[in-house]
């Protein structure tokens, strides 16, 4: 067994080790079979995002003429 080393803020930690207690594991296990899924996947298994908007988004925001709601439930009129 090899022994991983990693530095993370006191919160995040904590935060995570409560996650983990609650899923019935520890935050060594989890990392554990993250790495597991890395090699299994061939690669972060999981999608990366940036939270910034893309210029896409940004562009479609500031686009004139768009249509505007007043709330949610006039939104989803479109979804029936």
């Amino acid at each position: 067994m090899a022994t991983l080393q990693t530095r993370v803020s006191e919160e995040l930690k904590i935060q995570a080790d409560a996650l983990f207690k609650d899923m019935g594991i520890t935050t060594t296990d989890a990392i554990r079979m993250f790495l597991t899924q890395c090699i299994n996947q061939g690669g972060i298994p999981f999608q990366l995002r940036s939270k910034r908007l893309n210029m896409e988004t940004v562009e479609a925001l500031n686009e004139k003429g768009g249509t505007s709601y007043d709330d949610v439930e006039e939104l989803s009129q479109l979804w029936k």
